[in-house]
């Protein structure tokens, strides 16, 4: 069974950027690849408790168990040697990539205090899109007594396009609230 986001991409998406930019083959048509969430937890080679928390919620989050980051070189100003933790990352395709942007467009950016949108300068003129979280505490799965230590998280958003014009397209379409755009109500039938 398809996600709600996964449903909206193909019956309403994908025609409303057909027409807007004029593909002539269906494959033209950008898609998303990939989400890849990203923690930084400098501290975590000092501190496996960190470490083994920030694993847990990110693998509480994702619905995906999350791979251990490790510092490609030593950096004495920093007491960082070669093959120390410094993180943890996963990567969503399919399913899971739909459900966790259904679950932050809908359930998480709602909780940021006072969100009025995300910036339409975060594209990285190859057509993906990177959002910074500050804390983990926006996703409704993260119980706030539970949690080791506030950080924050990367988001990226790997989609088919080289354009960052139709990748914004296709992530307005999609539900996004970037500035300055009109919202789109995922699920509502087509007018």
């Amino acid at each position: 069974m398809k996600s709600r986001m996964e449903v909206h991409y193909l019956e309403q998406v994908r025609p409303r950027l057909t027409e807007r930019f004029g593909y002539a083959n269906p494959h033209q048509i950008p898609r998303l690849e990939k989400v890849v969430v990203n923690v930084g937890a400098g501290d975590a080679g000092r501190n496996q408790k960190l470490l083994d928390s920030v694993l847990d919620e990110l693998g509480t989050i994702t619905g995906q168990r999350p791979v251990v980051t490790k510092a490609r070189k030593s950096i004495a100003g920093f007491s960082l040697r070669e093959g120390m933790p410094v993180g943890a990352s996963v990567t969503l395709r399919a399913r899971n990539m739909y459900e966790f942007l259904d679950r932050l467009v809908s359930a998480a950016m709602p909780r940021i205090r006072d969100f009025r949108g995300i910036s339409t300068r975060s594209f990285d003129g190859r057509g993906n899109y990177t959002l910074g979280v500050r804390e983990q505490l926006i996703f409704p799965e993260i119980e706030f007594d539970d949690v080791e230590k506030v950080h924050g998280m990367d988001i990226t958003i790997v989609t088919t396009t080289d354009k960052d014009d139709e990748a914004l397209a296709l992530l307005t379409e999609m539900g996004f609230p970037f500035r300055g755009a009109t919202p789109v109500v995922i699920g509502a039938a087509a007018e």
